[in-house]
């Protein structure tokens, strides 16, 4: 197992090991936080585009002067997507389920708040890493040929040109690079964003869209805007939880934790068995309630405690079967920065799935979500598809405070799994007191629908059996894909940072 990293002034902690160095570099070069944060999810668009893109939403918390701010950067559905003749559902790849990127206008509006260094400082590392090259790390490389084996079909053309060009094959150690994708990252950088949506890119966008009988329009990403939003919070164990609004899936483990709270501490088996229950509540009450922010205004009432109570009140011994609508999937980085003048940053970002909709804008590198996936297709919903709509988001980042003070962001990815995942470490984090690294490398469970728990490899045995007798059909996995892959950072009593990154990915923890 990893050690925990400690550091004094400043520390990164991201999914790929370049992307960590990008943060900290930008820290050694007097930035703050947000930008560490900025450089190393700029980067990280390029090293790990398994994960995200170009075409991401990007959410963040920020800590900064004894306030934490919420940061939406998902985009909307656009506004031709549901032209008379466009059935539903849509297919997972291609055009029709491409939403508006929200993660260019994100970087540009929290480094116009927040950060220090110059914008276009942030995109030096990963311009060097796409113009010159960089080594393929393990997990990545794997879920690359993953992605080769989905966009082999000759309708994916473009995605081949820019992630499988010539004698280019994806193994550890393999050397990618992307003029195009260099080019496209310098237009950002000089214009703050702006080129993104209402200059050369977005007509380049569109141009590619129309050719290709796809819906989004130039005027789609010059409507766009991110959404500053009051994040939600709920007491656990002595600790304040911290998760964003809706169209964020951040109140299901905000409300699961809540429930949680108002039952008793029990046994190993008794206490996975009620959070696992916790969890499927909170899941049937958001995925009925979530969706574009104008249409989720009530969602904050699940977390009144007199709610929370009934809630709880309603866990039974035996596993309780309850099947969603549909499960998320997920394919996200997240990442955590802190420095010393006490700013600390928990941000995500995603594709979707994967590399998203497969969908490459000619000439650019940028590889578009498949988003709209997460829409329902309930009429009335407040999570129906419409365009300018916001969907149903797996993106959740977290922060945890303690005594009224920053304690410290926290996350894991992983689509659906993200809300267990949160439960899950906090619980190692508040409960049981582990060192970051030791909390976020404990095997994992991950509730499937109905009464099915799947566990990772080195679950514990007696916990599993435990969870047999309370009615979970219990199915243990030969590989841990699919648990999440998270960050944390705490602030220590002494006043520094300690903090630890996923060994089920390739990241790290990096500090000064």
């Amino acid at each position: 197992m990893r050690s925990s990293v400690h550091a004094d002034h400043g520390i990164v902690a991201t999914s790929q090991p370049l992307a960590a160095q990008a943060g900290l570099f930008m820290l050694h070069e007097g930035g703050n936080a947000v930008d560490a944060a900025l450089a190393a999810a700029i980067t990280l668009t390029v090293v790990e585009p398994t994960s995200n893109g170009l075409g991401s939403d990007a959410f963040a918390l920020v800590f900064q002067e004894g306030r934490l701010w919420g940061l939406n950067g998902s985009g909307a559905l656009p506004e031709a997507s549901l032209l008379p003749g466009v059935d539903l559902p849509w297919p997972e790849s291609g055009w029709a389920p491409v939403m508006v990127p929200g993660a260019p206008r994100a970087w540009a509006d929290l480094h116009g708040r927040f950060g220090h260094l110059p914008f276009r400082k942030l995109f030096e590392p990963a311009i060097a890493y796409a113009r010159d090259g960089f080594p393929l790390s393990p997990v990545v490389a794997r879920f690359w040929r993953k992605a080769a084996e989905r966009f082999r079909d000759p309708a994916f053309a473009d995605w081949q040109h820019t992630f499988l060009p010539a004698a280019f094959v994806p193994r550890a150690g393999a050397v990618w690079r992307s003029p195009e994708l260099a080019s496209t990252l310098g237009r950002i950088a000089e214009s703050r964003g702006e080129d993104f949506y209402t200059g050369t890119i977005a007509e380049t966008i569109d141009r590619a869209a129309r050719a290709a009988g796809g819906a989004l329009r130039a005027s789609d990403l010059a409507a766009h805007r991110s959404l500053w939003v009051d994040p939600l919070s709920v007491p656990y164990h002595g600790c304040e939880v911290f998760e964003l609004p809706p169209n964020s899936q951040g109140i299901v483990a905000l409300e699961a934790l809540g429930i949680l709270s108002m039952r008793s501490p029990a046994g190993p088996g008794e206490t996975m068995h009620e959070s696992i229950e916790a969890i499927k509540r909170a899941f049937a009450e958001a995925l009925d309630r979530i969706g574009d922010p104008r249409d989720s205004p009530a969602v904050p009432a699940l977390l009144d405690p007199q709610h929370l109570r009934m809630q709880a009140a309603g866990i039974r011994d035996r596993a309780h079967s309850f099947v969603p609508e549909a499960p998320y999937l997920g394919g996200t980085v997240f990442l955590a920065t802190a420095d010393r003048s006490g700013v600390m940053v928990s941000f995500i970002q995603s594709n979707y799935m994967g590399f998203g909709s497969g969908i490459v804008v000619p000439g650019t590198g940028i590889a578009l979500s498949n988003r709209a996936l997460c829409f329902s297709r309930r009429e009335g919903h407040p999570n129906r598809a419409a365009g300018g709509r916001r969907s149903y988001h797996t993106l959740m980042p977290g922060f945890l405070m303690r005594e009224g003070q920053p304690w410290g962001p926290f996350g894991v990815m992983g689509g659906f799994m993200q809300p267990q995942g949160h439960l899950q470490l906090v619980q190692r984090l508040v409960d049981h007191g582990d060192p970051p690294q030791e909390a976020v490398d404990r095997p994992r469970w991950r509730w499937d629908g109905g009464v099915r728990v799947a566990v990772e490899p080195d679950f514990p045995e007696a916990v599993a059996g435990e969870l047999v007798r309370h009615g979970h059909e219990v199915v243990r996995l030969e590989s841990t894909d699919g648990f999440g892959r998270a960050q944390v950072i705490l602030r220590t009593a002494e006043g520094g940072f300690v903090a630890g990154s996923d060994s089920r990915a390739d990241g790290c923890a990096a500090g000064c």
